[in-house]
């Protein structure tokens, strides 16, 4: 099969589409002919060396975190699903390929109404979002901060924190377009960060209350700011570090406000708890994907054979909504 290979840590320069030895599926898995996957944040850090594969070293290091296609075999003891079937689901790795090999409970079926580049955009960041914002307990009427509202995970959780309730939905971006476009999604505040502190911008918006849950994809330089942003009792999940992973913070304010902070990855996750994260995802959001009331946004798609074009279009931040890789 052809794929994408990390050929040495750098610039989007090291991705070479090659061929590569096809993956072997056991007797629990199912062999997928992908037709579409999505970019991560993640994709970008493993190609520089910063984010590599959990579990053994493979003999070719391939990118990608979830995928879309058409089972072509299913292993003696997989149940639910049969080939020509078509799924999506989350991976470890290697899903910018022709073939990948998943664990069945792993894999969903993918709705009628969605194309190849909606199914291959959607797991990744939906699951993470709903995963997230669950982990904080969100329930209907609390105020939610989201940052980086035009991310893949920024879109989803707009949507999904709408769906769950949440009376008042902030969100952060670097651009007047992107937060109009969020607002087309059910964001109810947008702050650019460029111009103002959202921490501020969050106490206007709810006469000095602050929000119920933050979810971050930044890290560090955002940490000080959300625990201010934070209400009494407050909780925040952080889900990336594109804004480094060291900070200073002054903790009088996590006792003071009594709040909560956690940290969450998909990737690492043992199988038992994607699993369940999938499940989750499956019986709550993907009913309103496949109704059209959560909308899978796409912004650019590339070849797979173009995935060094597509990592740089993603470094520059202009993207609103997932970048899609379609296989032949």
């Amino acid at each position: 099969m052809k794929a994408v290979v990390i050929t040495r840590p750098g610039g989007p320069e090291v991705l070479e589409f090659r061929e590569v030895p096809d993956p072997v599926a056991g007797p629990e898995d199912l062999l997928v002919r992908v037709r579409a996957t999505a970019l991560n944040r993640a994709d970008l850090l493993q190609r520089m060396g910063g984010y590599p594969q959990p579990g053994l070293k493979p003999a070719f290091e391939i990118p990608g975190l979830e995928y879309a296609g058409e089972v072509v075999a299913a292993g003696e003891r997989v149940e639910g699903f049969a080939v020509g079937d078509r799924v999506m689901g989350l991976l470890a790795g290697g899903g910018y390929a022709e073939l990948v090999v998943t664990h069945h409970r792993l894999a969903m079926k993918v709705p009628a109404n969605l194309s190849w580049e909606e199914a291959g955009a959607t797991p990744e960041v939906y699951i993470t979002a709903h995963d997230a914002l669950l982990q904080c307990g969100l329930v209907a009427g609390e105020r939610v901060l989201i940052h980086a509202a035009g991310s893949g995970v920024g879109v989803a959780a707009v949507q999904i924190a709408k769906e769950l309730g949440a009376s008042l939905v902030i969100g952060t971006a670097g651009s007047a377009e992107k937060l109009e476009r969020a607002r087309e999604l059910g964001l109810d505040v947008g702050v650019n960060y460029r111009e103002e502190d959202f921490a501020e911008a969050v106490a206007r918006a709810t006469g000095g209350r602050g929000v119920d849950v933050v979810l971050d994809v930044i890290g560090a330089d955002y940490l000080e700011r959300n625990l201010r942003a934070l209400a009494p009792k407050g909780r925040m999940v952080v889900v990336g570090l594109m804004g480094g992973s060291s900070a200073q913070v002054n903790l009088g304010l996590l006792l003071q406000k009594r709040l909560q902070v956690r940290g969450t990855t998909l990737r690492a996750r043992p199988l038992e708890e994607k699993a369940l994260a999938t499940r989750a995802f499956e019986r709550s959001v993907l009913p309103h994907i496949e109704s059209g009331r959560v909308k899978v946004v796409i912004d650019r798609v590339y070849a797979l054979r173009d995935a060094a074009e597509a990592h740089a279009y993603m470094a520059t931040n202009a993207n609103f909504g997932k970048i899609v890789l379609v296989a032949g």
